[in-house]
């Protein structure tokens, strides 16, 4: 791999470990002081709701105005974030910082992700698209495979605020492997004149792009079902495993560990394999719903394993689906803003899942709200795979 495309994949690697780490620590500490389930969901409620109402404006940002700047001023900025909060923890005291931490460093994270968004279909001319997603989407998982185990050895040596200033070093480190790429690359990057407002008119062409593109309509659908499923996952797999099934919290960092290291196995696959984007979507959707079902039935720690495995595993498989599809038909000067807004509406899910889960867990229990999300999830592939059935039946009988 030539250099300036390693040192911009390192950046990514960095960067999402520190997110990783943070996204670990924030449920587990909030759980492990309060004992709650209701408040753990809550907490990543907040922290993960900003992150995804950010996208549209985000994205539009990044048409607007030079992606590789707005990426160096992301990461930057969430090392400040860092280091502020453990001041505001000194002075005051209490977990309410890190979950505040967690809910900007989110926003920021967001904005980041949509400048490499961008940034990727043009920066790396001797790859193809697929090949630079999965390539990137390898570092990402790296990332979760190590954030989970390191977010575990330093609470096992360090406070949860030091732990923070080490996520603050991640994100300056990131922002170093970012400055080494853009000095070796000699990526010039098209440029479009855009309009002024980066609030209304930005959303009137997304919208516009997705009434017209039927492909993006279906996406966004099974995208909803999907970040149901994470959603509810995330948000009550450090409880179901440190607090249901008793076990430590290097037992759930490994958990998290393994999950994605299937993920990078299934990467590593899709790489080489070539498959149909239509035995992408099916399959990966039809794992993720199974999954969710053995960890709403699952009476131990070994079957919870199992369903969390496929969920996280086939994830990204989905997401290659996804990624791949928007960029086929989404047009390049509008790609930033159209991406965002379709990313806020897959994601909105995931916090309202974990809204459900801080009102319903106390009155349900735990799994059967995860067994209802999973039955909601597996309406909304039916009613899309017979849609497109009928769709297609149409075209036949026309032709």
């Amino acid at each position: 791999m030539r250099k300036d495309y390693l040192a911009f994949f390192v950046s990514l690697f960095l960067s999402r470990l520190a997110d990783q780490i943070l996204l670990f620590i924030v449920p587990l500490i909030v759980f492990q002081t309060t004992q709650s389930v209701a408040w753990a969901g809550l907490a990543f409620f907040v922290e993960s709701l900003p992150r995804y109402l950010a996208f549209p404006v985000c994205g539009a940002l990044c048409d607007k105005f030079a992606p590789v700047r707005i990426l160096h001023i992301s990461q930057v900025c969430r090392a400040l974030a860092c280091g502020v909060a453990v001041v505001l923890y000194g002075v005051f005291d209490g977990i309410l910082w890190i979950v505040l931490l967690s809910a900007l460093c989110g926003v920021l994270t967001t904005q980041g992700i949509m400048a490499r968004e961008v940034l990727m279909p043009h920066v790396f001319p001797h790859y193809s698209y697929a090949k630079t997603l999965s390539y990137s989407q390898i570092a990402d998982q790296s990332g979760l495979v190590l954030g989970p185990l390191v977010a575990a050895l330093m609470l096992e040596v360090w406070a949860w605020h030091w732990v923070v200033l080490g996520v603050a070093g991640l994100f300056l480190l990131a922002d170093l492997a970012m400055r080494a790429w853009q000095r070796s690359s000699t990526t010039q990057l098209e440029t479009f004149e855009q309009h002024r407002d980066i609030w209304l008119q930005p959303l009137k062409i997304a919208f516009g792009h997705i009434r017209s593109l039927p492909e993006l309509k279906r996406i966004i659908t099974l995208a909803v079902g999907v970040n149901l499923i994470i959603g509810v996952t995330l948000a009550t797999s450090a409880a179901m495993v440190t607090g249901q099934f008793a076990q430590d919290k290097d037992t759930y960092a490994l958990l998290q560990a393994a999950g994605a290291l299937v993920t990078i196995g299934i990467l590593f696959y899709l790489a080489r394999a070539g498959l149909p984007l239509r035995v992408l979507g099916g399959l990966s959707y039809s794992m993720i719903a199974v999954g969710a079902v053995i960890m709403a039935i699952s009476p131990g720690i070994w079957l919870y394993a199992v369903g969390f495995l496929l969920v996280t595993g086939f994830d990204k498989m989905f997401n290659v689906y996804l990624r791949s599809t928007r960029q086929r038909v989404i047009p390049v000067q509008d790609f930033g803003k159209t991406v965002g807004v379709i990313t806020l509406l897959n994601n909105l899910p995931q916090p309202l899942a974990g809204l459900a889960i801080a009102v319903l867990a106390a009155p349900l229990g735990t799994q059967p709200v995860i067994l209802l999300l999973a039955g909601i999830t597996a309406l909304i592939g039916a009613a899309v795979a017979s849609g497109w059935h009928a769709t297609v039946k149409a075209e036949l009988d026309v032709g």
